[in-house]
């Protein structure tokens, strides 16, 4: 009996045991999560992660809802939640204004409610988990400029029209690549999230996919597509393509990257794990953010593949551990059965404290599974912690870059000021020649020029880094624009421009920074003389409007297109085919300091009709802080030191060609070049050797090859309208043009640009700053190789034929002639009457012609041609005589041999016996 008594008193404390233990276990809830879809791999990442949160509160029960896309569904569902008592709510938008009012709803009833990914049109909810949009955007802009180092085209992917992610993205990439001014958005389309509908918006505007450097799509699936359309159209070009979610596993943009189909892909967390850990902390009240948001990163070829092999390892030990709870599980379920016994009968309570041994023995295993797995959990953050410390260490290299620049630029200052000193020493010497004095000019000009270009790089690095403070003084504004003004009489003067300055108050008092508006007035200024013709118009008007002063900068220049005009004030921004081209620095820099001012700047042009700039400064000092105004006004140093600065891009530095003796020159160049000092400066150079003709832009320039058919053409890359390259590849597909040996002058000298310009058979390559004794026996030695081959391939035509042929409309029949002559010479049923259907006049006018500018006629003109190229065949190829005589348009050796022995005296046997000997 005390044995029993005993066994029982130990039953007791074993069940007394177990209901602690089971007080201790941790509270169940019931959370209802609505899900706007489940459809794509994303949202099913999202409720994979929440669910293996879970895994480690067991017994919570989630009721999950999926909308399917369908708002009024989401709806429905969530007021569904609210009437099952759950205690916590989770919410993922299908849109964010229509889910506002129901999650209100929920919020004022008392029950926590998280959103998860998309905010809700108001802040009546408990906390939000989700990425930030615009970041992920940026960060993938900056990305991108890295991936192409500043300079190439941009096809921009986005998602759905008015979704609020795909709009805070493409505001973030357009804000990332605002630091690349080099690189251009080349299109922009809507693929709605899906693969399908991407690929179909890419490829209607297909003509413009081979001059994309890069795609950046939205999400990963859109990214796939742009790469399917890529594969499928064969476009050969190396294009790299970027997406965003980053999701592992088959099907994610992990294994995307992995399999090299795309270059990268960001991190966009789905919130999932997030989302549970935050609601614990709700429920269990501890202290938590309202905001919760998630960190990401970039995938790419060096860290795809640990990041694969921690998520295959945590997908791994989320099946271990439900496996053990599926075990736990049937354990507790057995335990249940068994303690229910036990309060029947004592003689079962052996039983239940078998079963309860190995139940307790199962719970332990789950605590260290759920502990390795945690483990595993702090480890991923920390690596991801560590990624994002080293993308911060990247910018802060990029910035160390700028900060370099920088201080080149003001090393560039001092080189500069010697550069400037000893000219202007120089150029008042009385006794200086008119030529040396011209090249001194040119040097002093384009000094000038960099000067100012190293001065605003430096001023806009100041308003970057808010080192440049507004030092502002009470001046007339009137008396202060007028003086400037005054500075461009002397250019008006000369390039017979008419200069107004327009005001209906004599002294208006204003509150500004005399040292930053007067660049910002000489810019403007200086780009209205530049874009403005002869005989134009350039006002200026001061005013006053309310409470504010008005400068209004008006010219009759060229004005501008609606693309430039949109883009006016942006960083080095340069339209295409301009006919006339800057940094792109002058506008961005004066509307920074207008803003300083608290004010702004405005323009409104219009293609050919001009172009009109308005400031717009607050009158009094109210707006400005005492940190802002100063009690004595400052000199104003540009209008001293900065004004040749301004004005030197106006002037034109005279340059008076060497003086023509009267004798005939043999060869004549055509220099294709945009920049008029440039050009001035090769006619004058090589006058004096070559008749020189000019063209500054590439149409001009293709219009003018035609027409006089020079020897040699000198052409520049960047020219408006046709380019360098549109020229060479036009002139050279032309048979009236084909022959003429083509010198390429260009600035960039990356070996892109010079494989392109052999492509297109340009004859030389040479970049800018050039050697002019280079340029001059560059063209020497085309024009003698063009003489040799003309030698050995072309009849040769009488030396006083040649000395007496005009010079424009003859001289170019002469060289279409000789063009069709030597195109058909292999072709023996070749005739004059082929010549006269393709010059497109009679067999008479062609005889009579061709007699009096060759002095032969045609026929013997054409046999000498053909001979002529016998005998280079003869002695330079490896040919039988049948061979040759082929080659040359005889179908019978003996008639060749015939001809050839009457001709040349001597067989072709002969000749190419002599030729070896």
């Amino acid at each position: 009996m005390k044995l029993l008594c005993n066994f029982l008193l130990a039953a007791c404390s074993i069940i007394l045991l177990g209901g602690c233990v089971a007080q201790k276990q941790e509270r169940k809830f019931r959370i209802g999560f609505s899900q706007c879809t489940g459809t794509d791999n994303w949202r099913r990442m999202m409720l994979s992660g929440i669910r293996r949160e879970l895994a480690f509160h067991p017994g919570t029960e989630l009721l999950y809802k999926d909308a399917n896309d369908n708002n009024q569904l989401q709806i429905q569902q969530v007021r569904e939640l609210l009437t099952q008592n759950i205690d916590l709510l989770m919410v993922s938008p299908n849109e964010a204004q229509p889910l506002t009012q129901v999650v209100e709803e929920a919020f004022t009833k008392g029950i926590p409610v998280i959103v998860i990914d998309r905010k809700t049109a108001s802040q009546f909810y408990t906390s939000f988990v989700g990425a930030d949009n615009f970041g992920i955007g940026k960060m993938a802009g900056e990305y991108v400029g890295r991936t192409l180092h500043g300079k190439g085209k941009v096809i921009e992917v986005i998602g759905r029209p008015g979704s609020t992610p795909a709009i805070a993205r493409q505001q973030g990439f357009a804000a990332g690549l605002a630091q690349y001014p080099g690189i251009t958005m080349l299109a922009q389309v809507y693929g709605n999230w899906l693969k399908d509908d991407a690929s179909k918006q890419l490829l209607t505007i297909k003509e413009k996919l081979p001059g994309a450097d890069l795609v950046f799509a939205h999400n990963d699936l859109m990214a796939m597509g742009a790469h399917e359309v890529y594969e499928k159209l064969g476009i050969g070009k190396k294009v790299t393509f970027i997406g965003v979610d980053g999701l592992p596993g088959p099907g994610g943009g992990m294994q995307f990257v992995s399999d090299q189909l795309l270059d990268a892909t960001l991190l966009y967390p789905t919130g999932g794990e997030e989302a549970v850990q935050t609601a614990f902390k709700i429920l269990n009240g501890e202290p938590f953010n309202k905001e919760n948001i998630l960190q990401t990163l970039i995938i790419d070829s060096s860290n795809v593949h640990p990041l694969q092999l921690q998520a295959d390892k945590i997908n791994e030990q989320q099946r271990d551990i439900e496996k053990q709870q599926g075990l736990l599980e049937a354990q507790q379920a057995t335990y249940k059965s068994q303690t229910t016994l036990l309060y029947i009968t004592v003689t079962a309570f052996v039983l239940v404290l078998v079963l309860g041994t190995v139940a307790f023995f199962a719970w332990r295993n789950n605590i260290r599974i759920n502990q390795r797995l945690s483990a595993s959990r702090n480890e991923i953050m920390v690596q991801q912690e560590q990624l994002i410390a080293m993308t911060a260490t990247a910018k802060e290299a990029t910035d160390a870059k700028f900060n370099f620049f920088t201080n080149i630029s003001h090393e560039l200052r001092t080189p500069l000021t010697l550069i400037l000193g000893p000219l202007e020493d120089a150029l008042t010497s009385p006794r200086l020649h008119f030529t040396l004095k011209n090249d001194l000019e040119l040097m002093q000009k384009n000094a000038f020029r960099l000067l100012r270009l190293v001065n605003q790089l430096m001023d806009f690095r100041k308003i970057e880094h808010s080192s440049m403070k507004l030092k502002a003084s009470e001046n007339d504004l009137v008396a202060f624009v007028t003086d400037i003004t005054h500075a461009f009489r002397e250019i008006a003067k000369k390039k017979n421009i008419k200069l107004d300055v327009h005001y209906r108050l004599n002294e208006l008092p204003l509150w500004f920074d005399t040292n930053m508006l007067d660049k910002v007035l000489f810019n403007l200024l200086s780009n209205a003389f530049k874009f403005t013709k002869e005989n134009g118009f350039v006002t200026v008007g001061i005013g006053k409007d309310g409470q504010q002063a008005v400068i209004r900068i008006e010219d009759t220049g060229v004005g501008m297109t609606q693309e430039a005009l949109a883009h006016a004030f942006d960083l080095f921004y340069q339209e295409q085919g301009a006919a006339f081209k800057g940094t792109g620095l002058g506008l961005a820099l004066s509307r920074e300091l207008i803003a300083l001012h608290h004010g702004r700047i405005t323009v409104q042009s219009e293609k050919w009709k001009g172009t009109t700039f308005e400031i717009t400064l607050p009158l009094g000092n109210a707006h400005l802080s005492a940190a802002e105004m100063v009690n004595t006004a400052n000199p104003a140093t540009t209008m001293r030191e900065d004004i040749h600065l301004y004005v030197a891009d106006n002037t034109l530095t005279p340059s008076e060609p060497p003086v023509n003796t009267g004798a005939a020159r043999e060869s004549s160049i055509l220099v294709i070049e945009d920049s008029d000092d440039l050009r001035n400066f090769l006619k004058y150079r090589l006058s004096a050797h070559f008749d020189v003709y000019e063209a500054a832009n590439g149409n001009g320039g293709i219009s003018m090859a035609y027409e006089i058919v020079p020897d040699l053409i000198i052409c520049d890359i960047a020219l408006p309208g046709n380019d360098g390259l549109q020229v060479t590849e036009t002139l050279k597909a032309d048979i009236r043009s084909s022959h003429i040996p083509i010198i390429i002058l260009t600035a960039n000298s990356g070996i892109d640009k010079q494989i392109a310009s052999l492509q297109l058979r340009a004859d030389a390559f040479i970049a800018k700053p050039f050697n002019f004794q280079h340029l001059e026996e560059t063209i020497k030695s085309l024009l003698d190789n063009r003489k040799l081959l003309r030698e050995h391939y072309t009849a040769e035509v009488p030396a006083e034929a040649k000395a007496g042929a005009p010079k424009k409309i003859d001289r170019k029949f002469v060289n279409e002639f000789t063009a069709i002559v030597e195109k058909n010479i292999a072709n023996e049923n070749f005739s004059v009457e082929d010549i006269c259907r393709e010059t497109q006049i009679s067999r008479v006018q062609l005889s009579r012609k061709i007699k009096a500018l060759l002095g032969v006629n045609v026929n013997d003109y054409i046999l000498n041609a053909r001979l002529q190229k016998a005998k280079y065949l003869l002695t330079n190829e490896d040919l039988t005589i049948a061979q040759v005589a082929y080659r040359v348009g005889f179908s019978s050796q003996a008639y060749f041999a015939t001809v050839f022995k009457s001709r040349l005296g001597s067989t072709p046997s002969e000749y190419k016996e002599k030729g070896k000997g």
